[in-house]
């Protein structure tokens, strides 16, 4: 046992490590499933050809359809120029003075209305770059702007149309809407103390003397660059839809989704949902771009990419869920006396931290404790909204897929430079709304 638990975190960390570095997320969580394996006593064909690819399957077969359509309407949204008209709505009505406040607003307000992730943070960085130019502050707070305002109030919150908010409706029969008051109160809490604590972080960076200063090859050259030289002169402007039709599809996501879950699937709701927001987007900005090859052959390649990055370390969790150390720890959440909302929160936040995945880690943890907890008699409506606010936790640690893209990808930035904003408003917070969270559901639910 005690081997099996040195190999268990022996191949997190090492996971973590190795996506820091750069090594491909696949390949990364393949060498640490045959770690795990090897020092939990595992059989390793087993391990690799059973556990790995299950739920790499498994994951891909239930998911990809919602994150193809996702990936088109993002697409759409962005050859329409419709995030570029949200993004430079935001700036211009918040302004230069408040940055910080605008690039979360212009990331928050695409993420709820269904756009995908990576796309969100393409569109807005340009945005990002201007305005944190023209108010000098510095540029490796942006990625934690990103991230803060993309996935930790968004992605969790009621009605959501995120896949961590709709998984959790599979397993406890739930609505997007679930949890009551206390969901959407918690959801606050994170958006505004997230707010505060971000802009007092850039605020002291400024009083030490940080400027703004663009790294790397963002500095000269770049295609990002450009674009955000370009919208700060003003030149985007031109092209861009009216703000009124840039917003309808994501009404139009949002508002079907919370209302097709009442009579279909959370899938197949999700996939309604997306389909018109799609539809609506198109015929409604086709005079802004034609360009339907690279909407829908684009859009397929980033959501193959997106879901395969996600599935492998979903993999990962499914070699790491036959590990004794695995169940020991489950057992021992599972059984906590007086403690149930707390130990399904417990349960969640780690498995979702082992995977690197918010998703990844509803997929895994889900299957496995809704089935104890519902014959508890639990209210499933605090349970949906439980499980959705753990996922978003320990699954921002460094080795989280959208975590690396935005910083790297995106942002051009480093780790060293930018992790500690995403870590605190992405890891702590969520954490500490978390813990308020099981408390309030355990005294009024």
């Amino acid at each position: 046992m005690l081997t099996s638990f040195v190999g268990f975190f022996a191949g997190l960390i090492l996971l973590i490590i190795f996506t820091m570095r750069g090594v491909n997320i696949i390949i990364a969580a393949l060498v640490c499933s045959v770690v795990l394996a090897l020092t939990s006593g595992l059989p390793l064909e087993k391990a690799l050809t059973g556990s790995y690819m299950s739920g790499f399957v498994g994951y891909f077969s239930s998911w990809f359809l919602v994150y193809l359509l996702g990936a088109i309407f993002g697409k759409v949204m962005e050859e329409t120029k419709a995030a570029d008209a949200i993004a430079e709505w935001v700036k211009h009505k918040i302004g230069a003075k408040r940055a910080v406040f605008a690039v979360v607003a212009a990331c928050a307000l695409m993420t709820y209305g269904g756009v995908s992730i990576a796309i969100v943070g393409f569109s807005v960085y340009p945005i990002a770059v201007s305005l944190f130019r023209v108010a000098n502050l510095p540029h490796r707070f942006i990625p934690g702007a990103i991230v803060f305002g993309s996935i930790s109030f968004t992605m969790t919150s009621p009605g959501s149309p995120e896949v961590q908010n709709l998984i959790p409706m599979e397993f406890f029969h739930t609505q997007p809407t679930a949890g009551g008051l206390i969901g959407y109160l918690i959801g606050i809490f994170i958006m505004v103390l997230g707010g505060f604590w971000l802009k007092y972080m850039v605020t002291k960076a400024v009083r030490n003397g940080e400027v703004f200063k663009l790294p790397g090859s963002h500095a000269a050259g770049s295609a990002l660059a450009e674009t955000a030289a370009a919208i700060e002169a003003g030149e985007v402007k031109k092209n861009l839809p009216n703000i009124f039709l840039a917003i309808l599809p994501l009404v139009v996501v949002v508002a079907t989704l919370n209302i097709a879950s009442k009579f279909m699937s959370p899938t197949g709701a999700a996939l309604f949902a997306l389909f018109l927001g799609v539809i609506a987007a198109l015929v409604l900005m086709n005079k802004y771009s034609r360009n339907y090859g690279t909407i829908f052959g684009k859009g397929s390649e980033n959501a193959i990419v997106a879901t395969a990055n996600i599935c492998a370390v979903v993999g990962f969790g499914s070699v790491a869920k036959e590990a004794p150390a695995f169940q020991a720890i489950v057992d021992s959440l599972v059984s906590m006396p007086g403690m149930a909302y707390a130990g399904l929160a417990a349960a969640v936040t780690i498995i979702a931290g082992v995977t690197g995945s918010a998703s990844g880690g509803l997929g895994i943890a889900l299957p496995i404790l809704a089935p104890l907890y519902n014959a508890q008699g639990l209210d499933p409506g605090a349970m949906h909204r439980i499980s959705s606010l753990a996922s978003g936790g320990l699954d921002s640690l460094p080795h989280n897929g959208y975590v690396v893209t935005t910083i790297r990808a995106v942002c051009n930035e480093t780790h060293q430079q930018s992790y500690k904003p995403i870590f605190i408003l992405s890891v702590v917070l969520p954490m500490i709304a978390l813990v308020i969270a099981v408390i309030l559901y355990t005294i009024f639910y």
